[in-house]
């Protein structure tokens, strides 16, 4: 009896460790199914450098962080994993072309398309071609996955479902524009906002369409989830608050003096809205009412996305900075200059960022003074 319970408290650590691993890992892009940008790891005060790993061609791919490995793609058309504690290569995978989409890991398996719009899917751990799918133009979108149902946006205008086991089509709902961002998947249905202006939910089991929200301009980046709230940033230089209970709008954010796109996806808590903007800069806005909270300025435009740890957001921007900013205030608190120019967004996971700049390098931050 004795050593039965010892075998069933070893069990529950080993599952609660497990649990603990995956919170604290950054296994897509946005962090989370529902794409709020959210890590629930921590980072040092000043994040140093721990490693830097070059690349042959520019870096769009934010990187995913899983298993003490990072996962991310290279215009170079290569798919590199690198160990996270020294940034060794542990291999890499030759695509068809160019990778601007960003990794998705998955139950032992990762997921991306390339600019051909073939949709892959390796092992994780050997890096080993498990399926492939062709759609019929380019895959920017990145995968968000529930089960055995990875789904993702193509620019031939379709939303596809995969089965993540074999790559067999389990459905496709047809758009009326290029589909460039990632979905969100939430109580059972897939969000997703593309360049015809729609945020549209379908059913996630049976790909039929529930709803379409008139949104009034295209969209770029994803839509944020967070509780019965889409956020969105849209080319008509708007950050939308959206019920998608009844699809009416809760409030619009444009920023009064500069009448800029948002090419950014938004990074969200219960209280706060973070988005870069190609007005150069990186914006706060209250979640509730719609109302700035804070503006930081920056030299260039920001194309990628924030993403919250803790009490401050980290973002990378053209100008090719890292800044770490005070979430209530906008305050900066820390900074790293890369020397190059930075599209993607930073992956946050395992107590590191990591990040890459369109000269190829990729940079992992950690512990301060190492």
């Amino acid at each position: 009896m004795k050593y039965t319970s010892l075998i069933l408290i070893s069990l529950l650590l080993s599952l609660c460790l497990l649990a603990e691993d995956q919170n604290d890992s950054w296994q897509m892009f946005r962090g989370d199914s529902r794409l709020t940008g959210v890590s629930q790891t921590t980072l040092p005060a000043a994040p140093a450098v721990q490693w830097v790993f070059q690349a042959t061609d520019e870096i769009e791919s934010t990187a995913a962080i899983a298993n003490d490995v990072v996962y991310i793609a290279s215009i170079d058309s290569h798919f590199y994993a690198i160990n996270l504690k020294d940034g060794t290569l542990k291999w890499d995978f030759r695509s068809s072309d160019e990778i601007k989409s960003s990794p998705t890991v998955y139950n032992g398996q990762v997921y991306f398309g390339d600019v051909t719009g073939v949709f892959y899917a390796l092992d994780a751990e050997t890096g080993n071609e498990k399926w492939r799918y062709t759609t019929e133009s380019e895959i920017v979108s990145s995968a968000n996955v529930y089960e055995d149902q990875v789904v993702f946006g193509s620019y031939d205008n379709f939303l596809y479902c995969l089965s993540a086991t074999d790559g067999s089509l389990k459905w496709k709902v047809e758009t009326e524009g290029y589909i460039n961002g990632s979905p969100a998947i939430f109580d059972g249905k897939v969000s997703i906002a593309g360049c015809d202006g729609f945020l549209r939910l379908v059913d996630l089991e049976t790909g039929k369409e529930v709803r379409q929200i008139q949104l009034g301009d295209y969209v770029a980046g994803c839509a944020a989830v967070f509780g019965n709230t889409a956020y969105v940033g849209t080319f008509g230089n708007q950050v939308l608050g959206v019920n998608i209970d009844d699809g009416q709008l809760k409030w619009a954010y444009e920023n009064a003096k500069r009448k800029f796109p948002f090419y950014s996806s938004p990074a969200v808590t219960e209280s706060v809205v973070v988005i870069g903007g190609r007005d150069k800069l990186i914006h706060g806005i209250d979640a509730l009412s719609g109302e700035a909270i804070w503006t930081f300025k920056t030299r260039a435009r920001v194309d990628g996305s924030p993403v919250i740890v803790g009490e401050r957001v980290f973002m990378g921007v053209r100008e090719g900075i890292v800044y770490a900013l005070d979430l209530k205030s906008g305050e900066e608190s820390w900074r790293f200059d890369t020397g190059g120019s930075i599209m993607s967004s930073p992956a946050v996971g395992q107590g590191r960022l990591v990040i890459g700049t369109t000269d190829g390098m990729i940079y992992c931050f950690g512990e301060d003074g190492s």
